[in-house]
């Protein structure tokens, strides 16, 4: 039986098409010259707060550029008083001492109305004091509160063995970007230019020299307590260190990061790093027109997004990721992908081995980076979505290239049993030292790049797309992994987007593409949930809150991206003429605009989860049109079967 055959009449064949054809238009507007796509990627109050501190740092103050930044920043501030780590989220304290010294830096009265609710709503929150780690360590650089307020983390660390408990290797990519020249700049304990001379004294509620518990619990862990004690003994052994071994240790971290300085690109392409160089860079002498300061000068330039009126800063660029995502969708609607897919060739890292290849020495590098360029920090979600592209396009040129992707995507696949044997963490292999989570430098909680559901789904989906069979021993790993990772619920936790609707989405689609059928049980109850969580409304949405105590698959409104994962997930598990899936495209279609697009404010991507959260611009359009697009495909055939493992 045709699958359309229990499907609405509103779903005439030209009713998809048209859908189809005016997203695939809007996408083509923005594609770039020479083929590929980069959209916006925005985060919270916090990255352009400090890129605004950053310019007062160095004395480099851009006034119409922060004039502009001022008015992006009043303009996300939340009815509650301050700045919320997302859009309409709750009050975030360390995001709103960030916007509010921002802020005042800019020149905004500290008596004007949005000034004081953002102080009255820090102040009630606990004070400034009460800010995390990262910010402590910002109010350091500029004096507004002593370097006690920020956890122990030696420069010496540069000298630990790989067999000691903590090692730069240890940690995650983003982590250890962000941490080695911040240990320069820890070691050094500069002091900001900060030419207007601001202070925000006012947003403490005990005075900064007077609070003696800024590293405090409560500790949730024997692990949290240990480090606790290690963070007072060393801040008593510290001063002791030899000279020489404290230079030397600074000099391996300026090689460190010249060595990933990465052009234009910047260190690890993510703005924390990248502006840690520029300040390292800074405190070390170099003027800035020297070449290590320059380009980490120009990275942090790069990230800014300017408009007539207003102006913010992205913490990253995503244009692999970006055009990976939207060549599947514009392949979904029969659009070629020859160009998207020359470019993407363009970025094959097959040359440099990356941090990765600590514990994979032997293992030629084969993978794609997220950003334009970042050869030492490729990942295999990037290299699965990609890989899956370029295959899917049928060029014989790429061969080569999937073969290669295929070989590191096996190689970084973590073993040694427990849990996590089998899994994919994102750009390393057993990146699980899980007790170092615990340590007070860590208090967000994400040191650390584990195997997760969603990125594993992904290798599995490129894997089985290009042929492996079920049963091979990495396959056979890889689904009792996800077979583990399976919520009782019967949804998958969302690692990098949000948060059980993507989770679940990725898992079916490679459930399906590696052949489990839809009887399967944890395939029905992967369905049973996604129906359960449909909206009223036709569409799915769910709540950033849901990486803390918000309901899983819930949210107060529908969004485009995440309804075309839910039913995506639902056509990969054969459920194309579910009557969930109907509705859900009903609803992609009736909020289509004339000019094609969707709109979508709420974010729907993490960053870290509970910490950091992320909107990337082309979400509302490559995915609808993913989804649309296949359910029309599925409406023309005689078969329910996904044909990609994307």
């Amino acid at each position: 039986m045709n699958a359309n055959a229990s499907l609405a009449p509103a779903f005439a064949d030209e009713v998809l098409q048209r859908s189809v054809t005016a997203a695939a238009d809007a996408l083509t507007r923005l594609r770039k010259p020479d083929g590929h796509w980069v959209f916006e990627l925005e985060a919270d109050a916090t990255i352009p707060a400090e890129y605004v501190l950053l310019e007062h740092f160095l004395d480099r103050i851009d006034a119409p550029l922060q004039a502009k930044i001022g008015v992006y920043l009043r303009s996300i501030q939340g009815e509650h008083g301050g700045w919320p780590l997302f859009h309409d989220g709750a009050f975030n304290l360390s995001a709103t001492v960030k916007a509010y010294f921002a802020l005042k830096a800019i020149g905004d009265d500290p008596d004007a109305p949005h000034m004081r609710r953002a102080r009255e709503a820090t102040l009630a929150a606990g004070g400034a004091e009460r800010a995390n780690v990262f910010t402590r360590a910002q109010l350091a650089l500029f004096g507004q509160v002593p370097w006690r307020a920020v956890p122990v983390m030696p420069i010496e660390i540069m000298h630990l063995p790989l067999w000691f408990p903590f090692h730069l290797s240890k940690v995650s990519y983003w982590s250890r970007t962000v941490i080695v020249p911040l240990l320069v700049l820890m070691a050094k304990r500069p002091i900001a230019r900060n030419p207007r001379n601001i202070r925000i004294d006012e947003l403490f509620r005990t005075p900064p020299d007077q609070v003696r518990d800024y590293i405090r619990g409560p500790f949730p862990s024997a692990w949290g307590r240990f480090f606790k004690v290690v963070d007072s003994v060393l801040r008593r052994l510290e001063p002791l260190f030899p000279a020489r071994a404290r230079q030397s240790a600074v000099d391996k971290a300026v090689a460190f990061v010249g060595e990933r300085l990465n052009g234009d690109d910047g260190l690890g392409g993510i703005y924390p790093a990248i502006a840690n160089s520029v300040m390292m860079y800074d405190v070390l002498g170099h003027a800035p027109d020297h070449p290590d300061a320059a380009i980490a000068w120009a990275a942090v330039r790069k990230l800014l997004v300017v408009t007539e009126d207003r102006a913010y800063c992205q913490p990253c660029l995503s244009p692999v990721w970006d055009t990976g995502l939207a060549g599947h969708a514009m392949a979904e609607a029969g659009v070629d992908v020859a160009e998207p897919c020359a470019w993407l060739m363009g970025k094959h890292v097959t040359e440099r081995s990356g941090d990765w290849a600590v514990r994979r020495p032997d293992l030629r590098p084969g993978g794609w980076a997220f950003q334009y360029e970042n050869p030492h920090y490729p990942d295999v979600d990037d290299t699965a979505v990609v890989g899956m592209l370029l295959h899917r396009n049928g060029d014989p040129a790429h061969a080569d290239a999937i073969a290669r992707a295929r070989e590191w995507i096996v190689g970084m696949q973590s073993s040694g049993g427990g849990r996590l044997d089998g899994g994919w963490g994102a750009f390393e292999p057993e990146n699980t030292h899980l007790y170092l989570n615990h340590i007070p430098f860590a208090d967000h909680g994400a040191l650390l790049d584990p195997p997760t559901s969603d990125v594993t789904a992904r290798c599995v989906s490129f894997l089985a797309q290009i042929g492996m069979a079920a049963d091979d021993p990495v396959m056979a790993r890889a689904l009792a992994f996800l077979r583990r990772e399976q919520e009782p619920t019967g949804a998958w936790f969302g690692r990098w987007g949000t948060n059980y609707i993507y989770g679940t989405w990725s898992v079916l689609c490679a459930l399906n593409a590696v052949g489990v059928p839809p009887t399967d049980p944890a395939v029905a109850r992967a369905v049973a949930w996604l129906a359960s969580v449909q909206r009223p409304d036709g569409g799915w949405g769910e709540d950033e809150e849901s990486y803390a105590d918000a309901p899983p698959g819930e949210y107060k409104v529908s969004t485009p991206s995440q309804t075309a994962w839910a039913v995506l997930g639902l056509m990969a598990a054969g459920a194309a003429d579910h009557p969930a899936v109907a509705r859900g495209i009903a609803w992609l279609t009736g909020r289509q605009r004339p000019d094609g697009e969707w709109i979508e404010k709420p974010y729907t991507a993490v960053g870290f989860p509970k910490v950091f959260y992320l909107r990337y611009h082309g979400y509302r359009l490559y995915f609808p049109l993913l989804a649309v697009a296949r359910y029309r495909n599925l409406m023309r055939g005689n078969t329910k079967a996904v044909g990609y493992g994307f």
